[in-house]
């Protein structure tokens, strides 16, 4: 079912047994990544035979962390659109830029992925009742895919979370608690509790498979462009499960030799002038992120003042030759805008960041008018009218 050998440290190497409950690595106060034996998945999965199986994330599923088919929990995830938009006006010269849709996902977000292998992990490993800390969607996703695996959930979301998720959340039958603060306070409130054993926290990055499901999104844009990956990929950031996801993955199909050219893209992180700290440390060529202080934007998805995955982000920026840019507020409303009357996609504030960097990547010549760029929509603005 899987080829999930153990998990490691990316800092120190150690290694920790998959078949055991697991967090982070406390030494480093690094996330832990799934490792597979990936000469011997070579050698066995075909990579043209997985791409006619049924559709959605788990036909890869020899790349993901779960050996018992019973126990995965899902309800469809995966595959989502890789759309043109060769008609948004603010393209230079350029029809080589798609829009990855994620808001097509269950519960109308990408986290829908992460929490697909998050919870399947946790069900074969035992678990029966999982927590987690979120602006709004991981908590939605979360509260689903617990309901359909018979899990207990409960979710933790600042008190400003958006009303119709914390009440998508109660209807799918999590326990909802509202705190006056960041996602960073509901990480520490998580935190108490889980010391306590009342529950397992499946927070950013504090247990090792949302990653894994994450990740599914770098193998659907390998596998939408042919196997030839595109130049640049530009990418909402919080806390940055995503573009280190579809790092890992991109790394894994090249050790597969599945990939027609070794060259991977450059990963781009987007975050809100009010909430900046990757973009702040890359600016200064830091390999690390101080806490923001005083994070503020309209984009809740994006207010996260610290990564656990900080270094892991910036070293994957370094590597790739990327880049990472703050926008305004009004540069994701006023791109929300044109996205939808011009598009037809009605995307969050988060993912109207990306078409909001585009336009200052192209300005100063980063992204050229012959890249092939692609844009994440993680969410579907739906859900904040």
């Amino acid at each position: 079912m899987s080829f999930l050998t153990h998990l490691e440290c990316p800092i120190c190497s150690q290694s920790f047994a998959s078949e055991e409950i697991q967090s982070f690595c406390s030494d480093c106060q690094s996330p832990i990544l799934a490792r597979y034996d990936l000469i011997s998945a070579a050698g066995v999965v075909d990579r043209d035979e997985v791409v006619i199986r049924q559709q959605g994330m788990w036909r890869w599923h020899e790349l993901l962390p779960v050996h018992n088919i019973p126990n995965i929990t899902t309800l469809g995830e995966g595959d989502t659109a890789l759309l043109p938009i060769g008609n948004l006006d603010i393209l230079q010269r350029s029809i080589n830029v798609w829009i990855k849709d994620e808001s097509t996902n269950p519960t109308a977000s990408f986290k829908a992925r992460g929490l697909s292998a998050a919870v399947s992990k946790a069900r074969e490993l035992g678990l029966d009742h999982l927590a987690i800390p979120t602006a709004g969607n991981a908590g939605s996703a979360l509260a689903a895919y617990a309901s359909r695996a018979g899990m207990k959930s409960t979710t933790v979301m600042p008190v400003d979370a958006p009303k119709a998720i914390i009440n998508e959340c109660k209807l799918y039958g999590a326990e909802v608690v509202l705190l006056d603060g960041l996602i960073s306070d509901c990480a520490k409130y998580v935190a108490q509790l889980v010391e306590s054993g009342e529950w397992f926290s499946v927070s950013t990055f504090r247990e090792p498979y949302r990653l894994e499901g994450k990740k599914t999104m770098g193998y659907d844009i390998a596998e939408q462009f042919k196997w030839l990956l595109p130049d640049a990929i530009i990418y909402p950031t919080g806390g940055g499960t995503g573009l280190v996801g579809m790092w890992k993955a991109f790394k894994e199909l090249r050790e597969l030799n599945w990939l027609e050219d070794s060259k991977l893209p450059r990963m781009i992180a987007v975050q809100s002038d009010g909430c900046a700290p990757i973009v702040k440390a890359y600016e200064s060529g830091e390999d690390h992120c101080e806490f923001w202080t005083g994070a503020k934007t309209i984009a809740g998805g994006i207010r996260v003042p610290h990564s656990l995955a900080d270094r892991l982000i910036l070293e994957i920026i370094y590597e790739s030759g990327g880049t990472a840019i703050a926008v305004s507020d009004e540069d994701m409303r006023s791109a929300q805008h044109k996205l939808s009357t011009q598009t037809g996609i009605l995307s969050s504030l988060e993912g109207a960041a990306t078409v909001a960097a585009l336009m200052k990547l192209q300005a100063d010549r980063t992204i050229q008018p012959e890249d092939k760029v692609v844009l994440f929509i993680t969410a579907s603005g739906l859900k904040y009218l």
